[in-house]
């Protein structure tokens, strides 16, 4: 979500922020405060199983509850986690991770096979993770994951138990931080095959070994954590407990912060603007985009010009002032705002704008060729959009209804559902049009563009084009930097000709949180933000 705001906002991206508080930080607060964080998310969690986890909320429930090879500080760099050291060989291939003494909650230290375990879970073909996709920098793991090779043939080895060696298909130079993202998190088999089917379904289904640990899941209701005494560096992990409640309303998460229930909530519209010269107030810069999905199996969407013109006919700066007015800007490509090209500079400067604003006329002129093409009327699309049964989602959709009724001439219905069952729904081909969101899971072009290869985990849209394909393998095998960053511009290019998908906003975020919260660390890709190194301090 960004608007004024973000410009300067965005200097920050690279890095992580730490929000540390205003106010007085005198004695009369230290040492008598009660360690507790009130917090909210915005759904229920749909899955806490390492292996088969996609959403925001629950990787984020994951970064706090378990600890990977390392852990991100607030300038985003990689540091000791359960690897308490690592040596990367001079071809920037081969990993090798020195494992400190570590437990898992049952008692259990935590050992290279662990990693070896999971990681090999997560690609066995038969457990269907959609994430897999992301350990295919490993050398061996995409074919073993397509059913190609064996498991032997995975780059991944415990050489003993505390020392775990990893092998890559060609230099990834964010490889060391993607250890931090919770796909990358040890398992420990022992406890998943004694779960079985429930694995990660419920607080007492989930293993811990980071800094906190769940001892609550109330599904639609609430979380709960609690410190984890057993972490290795729990002398340095400050809260004690971490009270979670899903609120779907951002009036109503408002009122809760006002009424000193909540120590942190997200602002849009005119609650930006209330608290936007206030000590309390924070912009968060994210790499994420908002995007409509389009499903070619319905009449009309798939032809591409039809798609194009519902994305034109959007005004994305209008969009995102109505919808979010917090920091959030309307997009000018797919990638957002703020993403390495990997040669050393800004993804959208590099590829400039592909897709820029559109005159009505120009938009109605695309629009009536698509229908030529397609033979129809525009009273023959029947559409209906798929959307969260969040406020501003409901906001989201309305306002899209009005753009294409007034300049294309349609009524699009909508339907509210749940989180859980919108994403359920994506993955089934189960709507017309969609209206969802993609976080980077780290800082490259290519967590972004990858999804629409034609086999891609994450391609709900069945995208089939195979000169992207080409471009793609291209750029993942290219150690030129500056060839990499061209072979993604184009892909890109092709992406928003084609428009399988309407890209909408790059979203940032604004925050008010009490003055009294202190060492937050926030995040503009990955999981949101680390509750480590979080202190109450100077609460009235």
């Amino acid at each position: 979500m960004q608007k004024k705001w973000f410009g300067t906002a965005m200097a920050a991206v690279m890095m992580g922020t730490v929000l540390v508080g205003c106010g007085d930080n005198s004695s009369t607060g230290k040492g008598s405060d009660e360690q507790v964080l009130n917090l909210y998310i915005g759904d229920d969690l749909p899955n806490m199983d390492v292996s088969k986890a996609t959403d925001a909320y629950s990787f984020l429930m994951m970064a706090n509850t378990m600890e990977g090879l390392v852990r991100l500080d607030a300038e985003g760099k990689a540091q000791p986690g359960i690897a308490e050291s690592w040596e990367i060989s001079p071809d920037s291939k081969t990993f090798t991770f020195k494992l400190r003494d570590a437990k898992w909650g049952n008692g259990d230290a935590v050992t290279a096979e662990d990693f070896v375990y999971s990681w090999k879970r997560t690609l066995k073909p038969e457990t269907a993770s959609q994430y897999s996709f992301m350990l295919y920098w490993i050398k061996g793991a995409s074919d073993y994951n397509q059913g190609k090779g064996s498991d032997a043939e995975i780059g991944v080895k415990a050489l003993d138990n505390k020392t775990l060696q990893v092998t890559l298909d060609n230099p990834t130079p964010f490889f060391l931080n993607q250890m931090s993202f919770p796909i990358f998190y040890a398992q420990n088999k022992k406890f998943v095959e004694e779960k079985g089917d429930k694995y990660g379904t419920s607080f007492d289904t989930i293993l811990s070994n980071g800094p906190f640990k769940m001892v609550g899941w109330e599904h639609d209701t609430s979380v709960s954590l609690e410190k984890n005494a057993d972490y290795w560096d729990a002398s340095n992990v400050t809260l004690e407990k971490v009270n979670y409640q899903v609120i779907k309303d951002t009036t109503a998460a408002v009122n809760m912060y006002e009424a000193g229930q909540l120590d942190r909530v997200g602002l849009v519209r005119d609650h930006v603007d209330r608290y936007k010269d206030s000590a309390e107030f924070s912009l968060k810069p994210e790499l994420t985009n908002g995007y409509l999905l389009f499903n070619p199996k319905v009449k009309g969407l798939d032809n591409a010009k039809i798609r194009t013109a519902i994305t034109w006919a959007i005004d994305r700066d209008m969009y995102v002032d109505i919808v979010y007015h917090n920091g959030t800007v309307g997009a000018t490509g797919f990638v957002p705002n703020g993403t390495s090209d990997s040669a050393g500079g800004d993804f959208r400067k590099t590829a400039g704008d592909t897709l820029s604003k559109k005159t009505d006329a120009e938009v109605k002129e695309m629009f009536e060729a698509g229908l030529k093409e397609a033979g129809l009327k525009a009273s023959d699309l029947k559409l209906q959009m798929l959307v969260d049964d969040s406020d501003v989602a409901k906001k989201s959709s309305e306002l899209l209804q009005e753009q294409w009724r007034s300049k294309l001439g349609i009524n699009v219905d909508v339907q509210g559902v749940p989180f859980k069952l919108r994403l359920e729904k994506e993955r089934n081909m189960d709507y017309q049009i969609g209206l969802s969101l993609w976080g980077a899971d780290y800082n490259d072009p290519m967590t972004f563009l990858d999804l629409y290869l034609a086999d891609g985990e994450f391609n709900k849209v069945k995208y089939n084009n195979p000169q992207y394909d080409e471009l793609i393998k291209l750029a993942k095998a290219e150690s030129d930097t500056k060839k990499r960053a061209q072979y993604l511009v184009d892909a890109e290019k092709l992406l928003m000709k084609d428009m399988p998908i309407g890209p909408i906003f790059f979203r940032g975020k604004s925050f008010a949180t009490k003055e009294y919260v202190k060492g937050l660390v926030t995040f503009p890709y990955g999981v949101d933000y680390d509750l480590k190194h979080v202190k109450i301090e100077g609460k009235k």
